[in-house]
């Protein structure tokens, strides 16, 4: 490293930047991805991470030991760590099994459907260990099916190709996953993100009895999580709201599912043009769920996200009932918490409502935050009740 430039790596950061490395014609050689050692300015050992010169993120540290050994025998070890997390965590196997660097894995993602297994890979680090990850998979757990989903933007800052492809089995068809008693098909192939979005399972779980005897407005509903589970918890009648066609045939496919399609309508829409829509027609309802996608997908987008979230709230909370509630999210890692929470309070102040906090939340516990990297802690959600 250059010199004075280690004190973050050695106070716990994980990740070192391009401009804090010697950029040596040696260390510009290295294939991305390479396991190295990374080394003081006067050659002490700081610890052994992978390594490529393209990225901004030049290097992702996985042990402060410079001896350890970066193989399939480290993936299998902490694989099985994550997995003995999750299941003191949860009965039933779904859920997210590895959480990158906060699982000692940097730049893997992986989901679990039971058997079936979805893994994505941000890193050229983990791109050149992916058949360690596929081994521990499939001799440790058991997998049926593991579909490599790297179709992610996020592959681009380490000049990734992008592409999608099961290794382990064949899939044709939605999987299943359960939740809160109800279950889901989950399209693993061609679904947003993973293909569900378990990060919002306890919040999904808070929201849904605040709905019965009401109703209930999920708007981003994707497949219909926070509907299907009010629906479920005994609201009167749900409407549902995605731009995704495809979203709404596995959404109508779970309400039916779960025998509560008779309760639940989705329609096809741009969630601010259905917002609108709504209040022009002086609709109100219990709940009001909003769970969008990022606003804010760059630091450069900050100040326009922001206000994106702030006329989402003003929208949403022309939408609530007199002591209702209004739940709303950002997934932007690039959004402080703070500054979501005063965005929302604005927009609902300037729609002439009052509003109080009753739950701040973020991911749930199959997503922990490493200790010293914020982007780990990248969900934020508030629960508001609605004068």
């Amino acid at each position: 490293m250059l010199p004075g430039r280690d004190r973050r790596v050695r106070g716990g950061h994980p990740w070192v930047y391009s401009n804090e490395i010697h950029m040596t014609p040696e260390a510009k050689g290295l294939a991305a991805g390479t396991v190295t050692r990374l080394r003081r300015a006067d050659g002490k050992p700081l610890g052994v991470g992978t390594f490529n010169a393209q990225a901004l993120i030049a290097y992702r540290q996985f042990s402060p030991r410079a001896e350890t050994v970066v193989d399939g025998n480290l993936i299998a070890e902490r694989l099985m760590r994550a997995l003995a997390l999750r299941e003191r965590l949860f009965a039933e196997p779904y859920y997210r099994l590895v959480h990158g660097e906060a699982d000692g894995l940097p730049g893997l993602i992986v989901d679990r459907f039971a058997d079936a297994f979805v893994v994505q890979i941000g890193t050229a680090g983990i791109e050149t260990l992916v058949d360690d990850v596929i081994a521990a998979l499939n001799e440790r757990l058991g997998a049926r099916t593991v579909v490599l989903r790297n179709d992610g933007p996020f592959r681009r800052l380490e000049s990734l190709d992008a592409y999608v492809r099961a290794v382990t089995g064949e899939i044709h068809e939605p999987v299943e996953v359960i939740e809160g008693g109800l279950r889901f098909p989950a399209d693993l192939m061609a679904g947003q993100k993973t293909g569900w979005y378990f990060d919002q399972r306890a919040s999904r779980a808070f929201v849904a009895p605040l709905a019965a005897g009401g109703a209930m407005l999920d708007v981003y509903c994707y497949t219909g999580a926070f509907a299907l589970a009010s629906a479920a918890a005994g609201a009167d009648a749900v409407l549902g709201v995605d731009s995704s066609r495809e979203a709404l045939t596995l959404a109508r496919r779970a309400a039916d599912w779960n025998g509560v399609g008779a309760g639940i309508e989705f329609e096809r829409g741009d969630a601010f043009r259905k917002l609108a829509e709504l209040a022009g027609e002086k609709r109100r309802f219990r709940v009001v769920a909003a769970d969008p996608p990022s606003f804010v997908r760059s630091r450069g987008e900050l100040k326009s996200g922001l206000r994106g979230y702030r006329k989402l709230a003003h929208l949403a909370s022309h939408l609530v009932e007199n002591g209702g509630f209004l739940f709303i999210a950002s997934c932007s890692h690039n959004v402080p918490g703070d500054a979501f929470a005063s965005e929302v309070a604005l927009g609902i102040t300037r729609a002439g409502r009052a509003a109080r906090i009753i739950r701040a939340a973020g991911a749930g516990p199959d997503h922990p935050v490493h200790p010293f990297l914020a982007e780990t802690a990248y969900l934020k959600s508030l629960v508001l009740q609605i004068d």
